[in-house]
C-alpha cells in the first residue's frame, strides 16, 4: 500500500540491549504508549558494540588471529539477533508488529545515527540507573542520546525495588 507524503506513518524506535532495564522499557512502552504507537511504524534497535580485538591482540602478540576476531563478531551478531527475536515476540504478544534492526558500533552513536537516518519521530530507551562514578567511567547512553539525537527522546527508568 503506497502512502502519500502527507500520510506517512510516524516512526518510533525503541533501543534495547540485554539488560533488565531494557526489557522493562520495551514492556512499559508497549503498555503505556499503546494508543500512541498503534498507527506508527515501530522499530526495535540494538547495537553490537565494536570491540577492537585486533588492536588488543596486535599490541600484545604483534598480530591478531583474524578467524578469532571474525568468530567473536559472528557470536555478537547471533546474540543481537536472539535479543531482537525475543523483543519481536514480546511485541507480537502485545499485538504490535515491529521491524528490527541491528548495527555494529558504539551504542550511543549508533542509536542516534539510526534514529536520524530512519527519520524517527520518537526515540525510546531505558536508563541503567548507574551512579555518578559508573556514569563517569562507562558513560551514559541515555544522556548522550538526550543531548545528541535529532528527535524527541523518552528515557524510561525502571523503579527501584
Amino acid at each position: 500500500m503506497d502512502q502519500g507524503k502527507g500520510s506517512e506513518k510516524k516512526k518510533v524506535m525503541v533501543a534495547i540491549d540485554e539488560s533488565e532495564s531494557s526489557h522493562y522499557t520495551l514492556e512499559w512502552c508497549l503498555d503505556k504508549l499503546r494508543d500512541s504507537i498503534a498507527d506508527s511504524d515501530v522499530i526495535i534497535f540494538t547495537a553490537q558494540p565494536n570491540s577492537d580485538l585486533g588492536y588488543l591482540f596486535a599490541s600484545t602478540y604483534g598480530t591478531a588471529p583474524m578467524d578469532l576476531v571474525a568468530s567473536i563478531q559472528e557470536n555478537k551478531k547471533k546474540v543481537a539477533l536472539i535479543l531482537l527475536d525475543k523483543a519481536k515476540d514480546i511485541c507480537a504478544r502485545h499485538g504490535v508488529e515491529v521491524e528490527t534492526l541491528t548495527e555494529i558500533g558504539d551504542p550511543k552513536e549508533a542509536i542516534c545515527e539510526a534514529a536520524e537516518r530512519l527519520n524517527v519521530q520518537l526515540l525510546v530507551l531505558g536508563s541503567h540507573n548507574r551512579g555518578p562514578v559508573q556514569r563517569a567511567f562507562l558513560g551514559s547512553v541515555s544522556n548522550y542520546c538526550v543531548h545528541n539525537a535529532k528527535c524527541p527522546v523518552l528515557v524510561v527508568k525502571k523503579p527501584a525495588v
